[in-house]
């Protein structure tokens, strides 16, 4: 619509006319023609805005759907993905690339539909005005577009290493931010902030690079756009001058032509914005295209689940290719007993945790519940059956109530205090502001490690779960607490088969079964009365923890 008034600029310079030096203008016509322009204008300007509301709503769309397809992959993708990957990438993934996309879309794309219409009609006014004036564009137009190919390849290798190391600083400041206490303690602060500072310098200078030859763009198309447009000023006076041209039509094209060069440049200018999307979109894609998890196998048993026996059969794993972690492992729990896991750190305890519970799978060997290949199971249904208390608890921000009835589904809130009495922390609750409803902050920082690690173990007493994963359940704990909560911990493992990882071996003494680990093997197993009188590894061990 706006691309029209041009035309009509034309019309109206032509209503006026010389005759015999005499200007004669015709104003009927000029009124009529300018109140079309400004109708045109008008239903333009009014078309426009609809159309920038519509494409923010899309943009907002496409943005709600992306955001939620990462998260949706979050929660699926591979355990190696979040080992080898840091937080702070993650997230800057999930924030800065996914809002560099949005405002690619809702502002940009509203510019690429409006330069290429403009872009379009301008040519054919052109054409149809006057051809030998727009031969002058054969030279000038080929030129803009080599050029803006050209930069936008530099653009976007520039503009991917931008976002990579911004990641990579976003990731060091989480990191140090997570951990200042540490940093803090070995008086550390100035290393840390140096190593910021190189990584940030590093941010600037790839910035920096990727903002110099986007803004190159721009002004390289304006100056040949510029020459064009004094090459047509040119041919046209002397057009006019052999009467092939009016000054009407001629003012028409000189407007058309300004019109033509302002979609390129503005097109050139783009570049820089949508190679950085797309450079973002390469980030946020490359997540999307992670492996999930194994997927179950067609017809994957959703129950059978009742002992609890757990065997592995010579399993053998590597992270990494021909780099075995876990060589020819072989035990057997039965229903209700506690395995010990005991060897130095680095022997593979975490891993055998890891393979049981199907974070990862196994290269070889064999690993049963209750008689059946654990592949064979539904993995949500595997996974429900058991219950972890881990090293490193994890309380979300939410009620101390919400905390501990967290994965247990529907039960009572006289079922949550019975579990929080028998891990000992009802008391500490009860005399909190809102006592069970107290909301705890985010990793529940305004509560104690020791509290937390209690609330995670009524979690797990909570649970209605065959098999137990302790790992250094109690390290939290001071001693006294740890002497009252190890009759609730045994009535927690009662009729559970129960795997404990555990370094001080005073805890784990009435274990049906220790397992030695050392170099991903199994080195010596049995009672602990059995490992002692072989005098071997495990007493050597041991009787260090007291010497």
């Amino acid at each position: 619509m706006s691309l029209i008034g041009p035309y009509l600029t034309g019309r109206m310079i032509n209503e006026m006319t010389l005759n015999d030096n005499k200007l004669e203008i015709n104003f009927e016509n000029i009124f009529m023609l300018a109140g079309l322009m400004i109708a045109f204008y008008l239903v333009s300007a009014t078309m426009n805005y609809f159309l920038s509301v519509a494409l923010v709503k899309i943009s907002q769309s496409v943005i709600h759907k992306l955001r939620t397809d990462l998260f949706d992959k979050m929660t699926k993708v591979s355990v190696n993905y979040f080992d080898t990957t840091q937080t702070g990438d993650i997230i800057s993934r999930m924030s800065y690339d996914i809002d560099t996309i949005s405002t690619t879309i809702s502002a940009d794309i509203m510019s690429l539909i409006t330069s290429s219409i403009t872009l379009i009609v301008s040519l054919v006014m052109m054409i149809i005005i006057s051809i030998p004036l727009l031969g002058i564009y054969v030279i000038t137009i080929p030129l803009s577009f080599i050029i803006t190919t050209a930069l936008s390849r530099v653009i976007k290798k520039r503009l991917r290493a931008r976002n990579q190391q911004l990641g990579i600083l976003n990731g060091y400041a989480e990191e140090m931010i997570t951990a200042q206490k540490t940093i803090q303690s070995y008086v550390q602060e100035e290393n840390v902030y140096k190593q910021f500072q190189q990584l940030n310098k590093d941010a600037e200078k790839k910035s920096y690079e990727a903002g110099y030859y986007s803004t190159t763009v721009g002004p390289s198309v304006n100056f040949i756009n510029n020459f064009g447009t004094a090459l047509v000023s040119t041919a046209g006076v002397i057009l006019y001058l052999y009467s092939f041209i009016t000054v009407g039509d001629l003012s028409s094209f000189m407007l058309y032509s300004k019109r033509f060069s302002g979609p390129i440049n503005q097109l050139s200018n783009l570049v820089a914005d949508i190679q950085s999307a797309l450079a973002a979109a390469e980030r946020i894609f490359y997540v999307l295209d992670q492996p999930d998890e194994v997927k179950d196998i067609p017809n994957a048993l959703k129950e059978g689940i009742n002992e609890g026996v757990i065997e592995f059969n010579d399993v053998s794993f590597g992270y990494k290719k021909d780099q075995p972690v876990l060589k020819n492992v072989s035990f057997k729990a039965d229903k209700g007993q506690m395995i010990a896991i005991v060897g130095q750190t680095g022997a593979g305890k975490t891993t055998l945790v890891n393979l049981l519970m199907r974070y990862y799978e196994i290269d070889s060997g064999l690993i049963t519940l209750d008689n059946e290949p654990i592949q064979n199971y539904q993995r949500d249904y595997y996974r429900k059956v058991f219950s972890m208390v881990l090293q490193d608890t994890w309380i979300f921000k939410g009620s101390v109530l919400d905390n501990i009835k967290y994965g247990n589904g529907d039960v009572t809130f006289d079922e949550v205090v019975e579990a929080a009495k028998k891990a000992k922390i009802h008391h500490y609750i009860s005399h909190l502001p809102e006592g069970y409803h107290t909301i705890l902050s985010d990793d529940g920082i305004n509560i104690s490690k020791g509290q937390k690690q209690l609330i995670v173990i009524a979690r797990a007493m909570l649970s209605k779960s065959q098999i137990l994963i302790l790992d250094e359940a109690t390290s939290n704990v001071d001693t006294y607490t740890e002497v009252n909560i190890q009759e609730a911990m045994k009535n927690l493992m009662k009729d559970k088969t129960s795997f404990v990882i555990a370094h001080r071996l005073s805890t784990i003494r009435n274990a049906n079964l220790i397992l030695l680990m050392q170099n991903g093997n199994i080195i010596e197993q049995g009672t602990h009365e059995e490992l002692m009188d072989k005098r071997g590894s495990y007493y050597d061990l041991f009787m260090s923890q007291f010497s």
